[in-house]
């Protein structure tokens, strides 16, 4: 164990390191200038279209998939991982989850809108797409497209879930005092039977359990505030000043606020990573466009509000700690035996709103983690069908894989879950986001496509042909008589 664990933390620096940090917000920062910061200028049109999306019979509502993709990212990285965040990077590092959030929205509109534009159709009529389809299809790179789906099934198939599954049974030990392993067992037993249903299972249980869990969080979030109300300008400041370096005691570490910031944040809102992709082509709308910018506004929902809910709980209770550039503890209460992670929140709502806070996280941690579960799930299927073009043994297969490898999350220390995550974003962050570089001026295209047929008074509609895609699989005819 000692050597598997050095490894994913030799392998974990290398591909965390600071050019994989300018490479996202340089990219996001890219698409954002290009396309017009269109994460303001249609934040309007993204509400409408989530709100008027198109139904489906047979792939999942643009709903669903912005459903699926919340739940996908609103999951551990935004309470344990916001925890993770401060404790390495500082307050600072709070600010920095937010600026990869807002140029990150142009980053999931890019990937999301090439994966609606380059998706195919199963025998049954379903759709599959993401960045393995695309960079086979629009960059003709089969191997590169390859190495893509490799590192999803790595990621959320078999090194990101053990996480949320530690935490979830690390959080029932806290508040009831009950044995992590059957908690473990119990939760997978029934996840299990969830993921066997495919996407169409998974997009009608997360369109009602996505936006439940939220409001509880932010409402939780909420009360923290009220009851801490006149400190709150006092966080908000530190939050700022140590971002850059201003703050006395935060100065040394703004190297690590950064990094800390960017790492956690796209672990979270998953933009950049390809993830959302996955999903995103999997609904059905009349215009690639229409699900990137769906997309982009589920990210704002991930960090801006619950991941912000996360450090406004934490900050305002002061149940925190800072480890410095030597490695001391810097700030804040001794608090001996609380790591730092999901029982900093439960602590922290515990001694803001009483014993019952820290419970009721407990059991709303169980849809925290049931939704990013089931995003991962078909994030490593879709994958696997591209791998083995279908098969249904290699599904089958990838099933008990999943299943045994969210289970292991409470036989591991959660130090080594946390890196293999960590691992697992990277290589998807890596490889997605290069290839939506590449492929940037075909995403500014399809906006600039569907603002001009929006100007003319159109429901805009997709026509393959002028992008030089071919349409193989009739994907959009449908659309094209209307």
């Amino acid at each position: 164990m000692e050597l598997f664990t050095n490894a994913m933390d030799g392998l974990n620096s290398i591909l965390w390191s600071m050019p994989l940090v300018f490479l996202c917000l340089g990219a996001g920062l890219w698409f954002s200038v290009n396309m017009r910061f269109p994460q303001v200028r249609l934040f309007k049109e993204m509400i409408h279209l989530l709100v008027h999306g198109e139904k489906s019979d047979t792939g999942i509502t643009p709903f669903q998939a912005f459903a699926a993709t919340v739940g996908s990212r609103v999951g551990m990285g935004n309470i344990a991982g916001v925890a993770t965040a401060i404790f390495f990077g500082g307050p600072g590092a709070v600010f920095w989850m937010w600026v990869i959030a807002f140029i990150g929205a142009s980053s999931a509109f890019m990937e999301s809108a090439l994966a609606q534009a380059y998706k195919t159709r199963t025998e049954n009529g379903e759709y599959l797409g993401g960045p393995a389809y695309f960079i086979e299809r629009a960059l003709k790179c089969k191997p590169y497209a390859v190495l893509f789906a490799i590192a999803t099934v790595l990621g959320p198939g078999i090194l990101m879930p053990g996480l949320h599954v530690n935490s979830i049974a690390s959080t029932y030990e806290e508040a009831f005092g009950a044995n992590m392993v059957v908690v473990g067992a119990v939760f997978c037993a029934v996840l299990a039977v969830v993921v066997c249903g495919g996407i169409k299972r998974i997009g009608k249980i997360a369109e009602y359990m996505a936006p439940v869990m939220c409001v509880i969080y932010v409402l939780m979030a909420f009360a923290v505030i009220g009851t801490n109300i006149s400190a709150v300008p006092g966080v908000l400041q530190m939050i700022f000043t140590s971002a850059f370096a201003v703050h006395p005691v935060f100065g040394g570490i703004i190297g690590s606020a950064i990094s800390w910031g960017v790492k956690r944040g796209i672990y979270s809102n998953e933009a950049g990573q390809g993830s959302g992709a996955i999903v995103s082509a999997a609904a059905e709308c009349s215009h690639p466009a229409k699900q990137g910018l769906v997309q982009a506004f589920s990210v704002y929902i991930d960090t801006l509000i619950v991941c912000t809910s996360s450090a406004m709980i934490i900050l305002l209770s002061g149940c925190y700690n800072t480890v410095g550039a030597d490695g001391e503890t810097m700030l804040a209460e001794n608090l001996p035996g609380v790591e730092y992670g999901i029982r900093w929140a439960q602590n922290a709502l515990s001694r803001s709103l009483g014993t019952w806070a820290g419970k009721l996280l407990a059991i709303i941690i169980i849809m925290f983690v049931f939704t990013s579960l089931m995003g991962y799930y078909y994030q490593a299927e879709a994958n696997v069908r591209y791998l083995f073009q279908g098969k249904k043994t290699a599904v089958l297969v990838m099933r008990g894989i999943f299943i045994f490898s969210c289970f292991s999350g409470v036989l591991v220390n959660g130090q080594i879950i946390w890196t293999m995550g960590d691992t697992g974003v990277a290589m998807m962050a890596w490889l997605n986001i290069v290839a939506i570089l590449l492929l940037s001026k075909k995403g500014f295209a399809l906006l600039k496509d569907y603002e001009e047929q929006k100007k003319a008074g159109k429901d805009p509609v997709f026509d393959p042909e002028k992008f030089n895609i071919e349409d193989t699989d009739g994907v959009w005819e449908k659309y094209q008589n209307r």
